[in-house]
């Protein structure tokens, strides 16, 4: 080969493999382009993995504490979504339960004792004593509208609870100064008779009613706000802290019966043997322990914020459905149900089929533009905003229906503390059982039989009968409406024994001396009320706070409470009006000042005719009421079955 030739092939073959090392490179290049490419791309995936992982971690971590969270719109001190694991439940309980066994021990300390107060002290009438001691009574319980109301909407249960515990000490101040300032009551009387007897007047009377105003006053801001707000720390939309909700109401009363007990005994001692300063003075201290005792608790508590004035509401529908009266509602379907206001969890009421008239409220015509969202709440009301007030009034038959328990049980407060009085109260030689702790006797029976049934007859009434609380709430109040009508009788039957013991001793005319018949005699009736306080009294509790709205809790105590005030007015009118009807010619009446020479035998008859027809209408009542229902997109709960 010449030599050009073979310099051509020495340059083509340098050509190829320059070229294919261009190629090599090339390759490399682009492999090591993919490669950092797929690093990064990898590197891409595995940052957004770890944000993907990082957000996951957070969502479970968020249900996790969710959780804890409660689910029925309760907040803790600091406004937040109350934490079930620091707050609530049976933690807060004892505080609850100790505020309510000293405001007890404070209340009743000074009660029980009054009408003695009054006859002894200030010099009123047995009869005029007894319709006193009613009213008052009435007035402790009527008052729970005004607390029950400045709660709900204004206030909420904490602190409508502070104020007005503190209105209660200063009531309770004026009534010591009444009993420890000698120019404040009516000197003693003379020994020899008690028509001479100086009648109080003046200031005297001022300061007395000045003290018992702002004791009603201010313990109607603590009755229906303590067992709300004790209910209110068990989350109704967990089921587990809701079935202990029964229970809560059941050791609630049995905390009050064991400051009632105490009340009962150690005070009204103090009262007969000490003196009525001492007497009202350290139940006055007791009740300053209970507001240190309560708000060392504001760190645990759950708190429902205030829902606005129950009273608007009502007004809203009432005038909605009035405006609306010729309009026909045909279907619930297109009832307005209204958005759910704010972001915390409420309670969504079901249409029901009762008191018709007022779904008017909810039809969404004559709307401008047909805008609902922008409708008047005068002219257009959500379905559960006509609920709740459909709640309302069907409460009202049931407390109707329940009046008369507490107007017989008022007896227990008036002329069987008198009655006692005049009976041999000996126990030992020198030592006098106080007429007034006879209610011990009630009170041993409630603290000994209650947890009896919460522990063994609630589970046995279950299985027979399938409901969580072995009998329903109205069951249970029918079931003390009879042993209260039980109690009336055999107070009819031990007065016509003392009677006639008196008569057989030459004593219907000797009113000042003893009756050789033990006050002992008098200790059935008082048992039988506290059998009718297990059933009726805790029965009322828990169904006026079951089945009020979520929002109107406190009014729903204060409308239960309100079935013992307004039992203790007819009480009150009831005397009256026995006495108008009973006198004339020769007859002094039914009710005199003479114990011995009145008919209480014939009134005790009387009010077990009259608890017997009550309840009745309770059957009636209770027949036609419907259970509340509840379907909430934030929290559920167990209703009742539609039993009475």
């Amino acid at each position: 080969m010449s030599e050009r030739g073979a310099a051509c092939l020495t340059e083509y073959f340098a050509f190829v493999e320059a070229r294919s090392v261009l190629k090599v490179v090339s390759m490399v290049q682009k492999l090591v382009v993919a490669g950092k490419r797929r690093m990064v791309y990898d590197a891409l995936q595995s940052h957004d993995s770890g944000e993907n992982l990082a957000l996951e971690d957070k969502r479970e971590d968020l249900a996790g504490s969710s959780d804890w969270l409660v689910g029925d719109g309760s907040v803790d001190s600091h406004g937040h979504v109350a934490d079930k694991r620091r707050t609530g439940g049976w933690r807060a309980a004892p505080l609850i339960f100790g505020t309510e066994l000293c405001e007890r021990l404070a209340t009743l300390g000074l009660q029980r004792n009054l009408v003695l107060y009054f006859t002894t002290e200030m010099h009123f009438s047995n009869p005029e004593s007894a319709k006193m001691v009613s009213n008052f009574v009435g007035c402790v319980y009527l008052t729970p509208f005004l607390g029950g109301f400045a709660a709900d909407a204004y206030l909420g249960r904490f602190w409508a609870i502070t104020i007005f515990a503190t209105i209660q000490v200063v009531g309770m101040i004026c009534l010591t100064l009444s009993a420890t300032v000698s120019s404040l009551r009516p000197p003693p009387c003379s020994p020899s008779s008690l028509g001479s007897c100086q009648p109080s007047h003046g200031i005297q009377i001022g300061v007395l009613y000045l003290g018992l105003f702002l004791f009603a006053v201010g313990n109607g801001g603590i009755k229906p706000n303590v067992s709300t707000l004790g209910a209110d720390q068990f989350d109704e939309g967990d089921p587990n802290e809701r079935k202990h909700m029964s229970h809560f109401f059941n050791w609630f009363y049995f905390i009050i019966s064991i400051g009632s007990l105490l009340s009962v005994t150690l005070f009204v001692y103090i009262q007969d043997n000490v003196g009525f300063g001492w007497g009202f003075g350290i139940p006055a201290a007791v009740m300053m322990v209970a507001v240190l005792v309560f708000l060392a608790g504001s760190k645990i508590y759950r708190f429902k914020p205030p829902g606005g004035s129950a009273l608007t509401t009502i007004a809203h529908v009432v005038v909605a459905a009035a405006r609306k009266r010729k309009v026909c509602p045909n279907n619930e379907r297109f009832l307005y149900e209204g958005p759910t206001h704010g972001s915390r969890p409420v309670e969504k009421l079901s249409h029901t089929d009762q008191l018709l008239f007022l779904d008017r409220a909810a039809i969404p015509v004559g709307i401008k533009d047909s805008n609902v969202s922008l409708a008047s709440p005068w002219q257009l009301c959500s379905v559960t905003q006509v609920e709740e007030v459909k709640m309302i009034l069907k409460l009202l038959p049931i407390w109707v229906s329940t009046l008369l328990v507490w107007t017989a049980l008022s007896q227990m407060e008036t002329f069987t503390v008198e009655v006692g009085a005049t009976m041999d109260r000996h126990v030992t030689a020198k030592f006098l059982f106080p007429s007034a702790s006879l209610a011990v006797f009630e009170l041993v029976n409630i603290i000994f039989i209650l947890p009896l049934y919460d522990r063994f007859l609630v589970p046995l009434l279950r299985r027979f009968s399938g409901h969580p609380q072995g009998i329903t709430t109205l069951q249970r109040i029918g079931t003390g409406m009879i042993f209260s009508t039980l109690a009336m009788v055999v107070a009819a039957l031990v007065e016509t024994k003392r009677v006639q013991v008196a008569r057989d001793n030459g004593l219907l005319d000797r009113p000042d001396l003893t009756i050789p018949m033990s006050v002992f005699w008098l200790v059935p009736q008082n048992f039988l009320r506290g059998s009718t306080e297990i059933f009726t009294q805790i029965g009322q509790l828990e169904f006026f706070y079951n089945e009020a709205p979520e929002r109107m809790r406190s009014l729903g105590s204060a409308i239960y409470l309100s079935t013992i005030a307004c039992g203790f007015f007819l009480s009150s009118a009831l005397v009256t009006a026995v006495n108008k009807f009973t006198r004339g010619g020769d007859s002094p009446g039914w009710l005199t000042d003479n114990l011995n020479r009145s008919r209480l035998d014939l009134f005790y008859l009387l009010l077990a005719g009259l608890s017997f027809c009550n309840f009745l209408l309770f059957l009636v009542c209770s027949s036609w009421y419907k259970y509340k229902k509840v379907n909430s997109q934030s929290y559920t709960r167990i209703d009742e079955d539609n039993e009475a």
